[in-house]
């Protein structure tokens, strides 16, 4: 049997970016962890009844949402995709050039949004805009050229057509703060929250599983058929949420673009389940209880997306779909991914040219991280509270172990680079 891990690892060596690319996207998603958490301190008072508009709570989302989760997205599929499609690394400037547009206009966009200052988010949303557009140009390069693994380019291809509605619907919200309308605010608003995380976000999610979940269980890569039926049924959602967006029958397409995202979601658990159950590696500690929890979040904001359409307009499921959206999935998927991940590729970059090449167990800190899993499940447990009991107080504790998380994180990560630059051979 042909295990995933296999697939993937033949040929790696030679399409590898210099580490310092996808390291300073992550180092980046790092830092803006212990940003975010602190920015929802500051505005704890209004983040267990948030519903939108400026804001220290805005400003703690989008450091979630593009400091932390794109962040990560941009330099995991700038690293794996080529990999993963047997595409030759073309240039390690453009990426790089994207890094320079991209964080520093994060923290001026997030600094706009919770100070209340509109021309300040302006400027910080063009840059991450122009940054955002010139990654797709290298996702489009990267796909086009794509051989093998049907399933993942599938994924990759719904998330660039994602990652234009995210950038244009982005755009217009900001103009309308700015005084400009150019899409109404409701349906740019819908837009958006859709397509930025279960569209670019998911579909990038779901489809990199496909790679990662079976090489780290030592699995059987999934069927290429049932990977290619989950993402169709993605994205057959998604088109149904964009033109319900635009008031065209709401209501039934949006359950109905419910139903079809379940279906996605099922499908793509069963696959999940069984690359696990077939691996030959069957204790995956720690980090795939994250998986399975950022799964479960997954499942939940569904639920909650469908309260959402079935409560009254001023009920807490809107928010409480934002935790579990943003926090319950996403966040817990990634963490988990990533501590797996970055000692896997750290491992790969101080092997080349190394006789004895470092296992990525021996890269890693084991005490960091047990510290962030307690820290960040505490805190996404208190956030929920938060919301249920309209507590600011709830919301502040919430803040609090998640920064705690965020800096135990950052403690693995510091000692990750600091054992592979040790372990590195002299060139």
């Amino acid at each position: 049997m042909k295990t995933a891990a296999g697939a993937f690892l033949a040929g790696a060596a030679s399409r590898l970016l210099p580490m310092s690319v996808p390291f300073r996207f992550f180092g980046a998603a790092v830092a803006f962890h212990l940003l975010a958490w602190l920015a929802l301190l500051a505005g704890a008072s209004e983040a267990p009844h948030f519903a939108g508009g400026l804001g220290w709570p805005l400003a703690a989302l989008h450091l979630i949402t593009l400091g932390v989760l794109l962040a990560t997205a941009i330099g995991a599929s700038l690293q794996l995709l080529p990999v993963a499609t047997r595409q030759p690394v073309r240039s390690a400037r453009w990426p790089a050039a994207v890094w320079w547009l991209f964080v520093p206009g994060v923290a001026v966009l997030t600094l706009g949004m919770g100070a209340s200052w509109p021309l300040l988010m302006g400027f910080g949303a063009a840059a991450v805009l122009l940054a955002l557009l010139a990654y797709g140009v290298l996702l489009a390069a990267n796909l086009r050229g794509a051989r093998g693994m049907p399933g993942v380019v599938l994924h990759g291809w719904g998330a660039l057509l994602a990652l234009t509605v995210l950038v244009a619907t982005a755009a217009s919200l900001v103009a309308l703060y700015l005084g400009h309308a150019v899409l109404d605010r409701g349906t740019a608003l819908a837009l958006h929250v859709v397509f930025a995380s279960y569209g670019f976000m998911g579909l990038m999610a779901l489809g990199l599983s496909y790679i990662l979940v079976p090489m780290f269980a030592l699995s059987a890569a999934p069927p290429e058929r049932q990977a290619l039926w989950s993402g169709a049924l993605a994205c057959a959602a998604l088109a149904l949420a964009a033109v319900a967006a635009f008031g065209l029958a709401p209501r039934p397409l949006r359950l109905l673009a419910l139903l079809l995202g379940a279906a996605s979601v099922v499908l793509h658990l069963r696959l999940m389940r069984s690359a696990l159950a077939s691996g030959m590696r069957r204790e995956l500690g720690r980090s795939f209880v994250l998986v399975h929890i950022g799964w479960g979040g997954l499942v939940l904001s569904l639920v909650a997306a469908l309260g959402v359409e079935l409560a009254p307009p001023a009920s807490l499921a809107g928010t409480l779909f934002a935790v579990m959206l943003v926090g319950g999935w996403l966040l817990s998927f990634l963490f988990g991914i990533l501590q797996r991940i970055l000692p896997f590729l750290a491992s790969m970059h101080a092997a080349r040219g190394s006789k004895r090449p470092p296992t990525p167990s021996s890269l890693s800190a084991e005490r960091p991280l047990a510290l962030h899993f307690h820290c960040h499940l505490a805190a996404l447990a208190l956030l929920v509270l938060a919301v249920v009991f309209d507590s600011a107080a709830l919301a502040a504790l919430a803040a609090l172990a998640g920064a705690a998380g965020a800096v135990a994180f950052g403690s693995f990560y510091v000692t990750l680079l600091r054992r592979t630059s040790g372990a590195a051979p002299a060139r």
